[in-house]
């Protein structure tokens, strides 16, 4: 492949550059504000309930992070532009609860939004800039997977929603400071010496994950900043003999990231996850569900459990077994294809509040019950679709339940009705249901705002306000 088989930077940063809220399609217009109120929620619980957090927190402080003026959602304090865009960042990921992005394996609104609500702070931006701003940073981000391609991003241990994530932090933020094409080609330029992410954190639990995802929208920031002030970036950052696409992959094909740029969004590809884990999961949860309801199955009735998963998910939530069996902790437990999908099983629901249930003897013994295995015709389905299998044995009977399209996918997306109650669940523990109404209105409401300053300073009277015991 020449290094100049396809101009990636220079038409993803033209792309970047001419984005405007007005010319989007009201589609990608209404998803954007939807994608975005399903972060917050992430945000506000994971500020609150994520164990991670206090650390990640003394640290942020200690580097002298926490004193400035930018907000963080769920937090009464105010921080640098840097340290919220790591907060915030860091907390979207936390509960494992964000959007996917299916094709390109990976979640984009956690690196990509912080980078932008931290730099429309900055910047003083109206609600209309950072919305557009969020759309050139989603395109970037999973159009960069997608060129890769993310699973051989995978094989290499790398987190593409940490990598790729830094490309669409940049270009969100110099979006937001209305940079030019040149400049935010410097930005992908110095986003590139930035990009990094890995897989390692499979192995005991490690908080790295949410981490290096929070770290990509500061340094997301850092490139744009750094572009606005005139500093240079690599050239030909993306496609370049040393740039991205060609040292984090074998074999890329880079006009993939510019196949119908600007009139086929992929920010509409993006799911919302119904359940806080690992989305390879999720279709299994969907599958195990229906099965229990549909013939009113009781856990101690089930005698074993196979769970049909594409290879990728293998890797995730699959294997080991052994070690998928036996959870020890939320990390653990998200990555854990038996864990939710016997939560499913023996309660009929799964969400955050159910990794109380890691030590439950009714969940632990369906787990030891259940085998993962990578299905061909659940591979079949794989990329285009996250799919999942579950077949069990209960009653003398073998039951068997495939779900091609989990709920929440672009093509059974969550109604604004649906998304409201997910952000309620997640944050009238932390804000009240009136205060959380109001800041979900704000929210959806941004691309009327002429400054965002004062939407983020809305929702911190009311966090402080309830952090008082008010």
């Amino acid at each position: 492949m020449a290094a100049t088989a396809a101009p990636v930077t220079r038409e993803l940063a033209a792309f970047t550059a001419g984005i405007r809220h007005d010319r989007l399609p009201p589609e990608v217009r209404e998803r954007t504000r939807f994608l975005l109120l399903d972060l917050v929620g992430n945000i506000v619980r994971g500020r609150h309930d994520a164990e991670s957090t206090p650390p990640l927190l003394a640290a942020v402080r200690a580097l002298g992070l926490g004193a400035g003026s930018a907000a963080v959602f769920g937090d009464a304090a105010r921080y640098t532009p840097a340290g919220a865009a790591l907060l915030n960042g860091a907390l979207a990921h936390s509960l494992d609860f964000d959007d996917t992005h299916a094709a390109g394996s990976l979640h984009p609104g956690a690196p990509v939004i912080p980078a932008a609500l931290a730099a429309a702070e900055m910047a003083g931006a109206d609600g209309r800039t950072v919305l557009a701003a969020i759309v050139a940073g989603y395109e970037v981000t999973c159009r960069l997977a997608l060129a890769l391609p993310a699973g051989d991003h995978y094989d290499r241990g790398y987190h593409p929603t940490a990598t790729c994530g830094a490309f669409g932090a940049a270009a969100a933020a110099a979006r937001v400071f209305g940079l030019d094409a040149e400049r935010v080609a410097d930005a992908f330029g110095i986003a590139l010496s930035q990009a990094a992410g890995s897989l390692q954190f499979l192995a005991n639990g490690a908080w790295t994950k949410r981490f290096q995802v929070g770290w990509s929208a500061t340094n997301g920031l850092a490139a744009a900043t750094l572009a606005r002030e005139g500093f240079r970036g690599a050239a030909e950052a993306l496609e370049g003999k040393a740039g991205f696409l060609r040292t984090y992959a074998p074999n890329p094909v880079p006009e993939r990231a510019l196949q119908g740029l600007g009139a086929e969004w992929e920010l509409m590809n993006t799911a919302v996850k119904p359940y806080p884990s690992c989305r390879y999961g999720h279709a299994s949860v969907d599958a195990a569900l229906a099965l229990r309801a549909e013939h009113g199955l009781q856990a101690e009735e089930i005698e074993a459990v196979t769970i049909g998963l594409p290879a990728k998910g293998m890797l995730l939530i699959g294997a080991p077994l052994d070690y998928k069996r036996d959870p020890q902790n939320v990390v653990d437990g998200q990555f854990s294809g038996p864990f939710v999908v016997a939560c499913a099983l023996a309660r009929g629901h799964f969400g955050w509040d159910s990794y109380a249930w890691l030590k439950d003897a009714d969940i632990r013994r369906l787990m030891a019950l259940t085998t993962c295995e990578q299905d061909p015709e659940i591979e079949a389905e794989f990329p285009a679709n996250m799919a999942g299998k579950v077949t069990l044995r209960a009653r003398g009977r073998v039951f068997t339940r495939k779900v091609v399209v989990p709920k929440g996918e672009p093509a059974n997306f969550l109604t604004e009705a649906e998304l409201r109650a997910k952000f309620h669940g997640l944050c009238d523990a932390v804000l009240g249901r009136e205060r959380a109404a109001q800041l979900a209105d704000a929210v959806l409401g941004l691309e009327g705002a002429a400054d965002v300053n004062g939407t983020m300073r809305l929702g911190a009277p009311l966090m402080a306000a309830r952090l008082a015991g008010e």
